[in-house]
């Protein structure tokens, strides 16, 4: 790569596309053995490691060397992560009608278009949410109250509401009606963002 990977990545969490390209031909390889693991019905491969991508990205834009943790550990608990979560939705059977329709007309626009959940992103949009992720995170003491903050912290490092309360001595009621507050507060935030 000529340059040293810790400046690679700094200049990847900057946004330098270059830079976010190398770190993804670097780990392309530990995504797809991710990827591997792993089946999401109604889908391939390709999804599987799309998903992962995206935690990939998500992985670069917030990694904090100061945190303790090498990039190639963190990347692989984001890409996990991401890929478990996109496992878990698909198995919620939310979206079947989406999966499996055929077009009506046969050409143009498919029942998939026609009934598709305007509050699942785009990917695209999952792109920018992870920016507002990355940017909540860096802002949360300002964004959110005390326990709102401690109550974001362990819901973004993939925790329950019920484990978040034991987590916190609170009970599961509080821990709910704080993650509508923080929903709440990123809705506004995205309006604006």
């Amino acid at each position: 790569m000529g340059e040293n990977f810790d400046e690679v990545l700094a200049n990847a969490r900057q946004g330098d596309n270059w830079a976010v390209e190398s770190v993804f031909e670097r780990y392309k390889g530990l995504v797809r053995a991710k990827s591997r693991s792993y089946f999401l019905v109604g889908a391939d491969v390709e999804d599987l490691i799309q998903e992962g991508m995206i935690g990939l990205f998500y992985a670069i834009r917030t990694f904090d060397p100061a945190a303790g943790a090498s990039f190639k550990t963190f990347a692989e608990l984001c890409v996990k992560r991401r890929i478990i979560n996109a496992v878990k939705m698909a198995g919620r059977k939310k979206h079947m009608p989406l999966n499996d329709s055929l077009s009506i007309e046969g050409e143009g626009e498919t029942m998939e278009d026609t009934l598709r959940d305007p509050s699942e992103p785009e990917p695209e949009e999952a792109v920018l949410l992870a920016d507002l992720v990355d940017y909540v995170g860096n802002n949360a003491p300002t964004v959110f109250s005390g326990f709102e903050n401690m109550v974001w912290d362990a819901y973004i490092h993939g925790n329950s509401t019920d484990q978040i309360s034991v987590m916190l001595g609170k009970s599961p009621k509080s821990v709910d009606n704080a993650l509508t507050r923080i929903k709440g507060k990123i809705e506004n935030l995205l309006s604006i963002y």
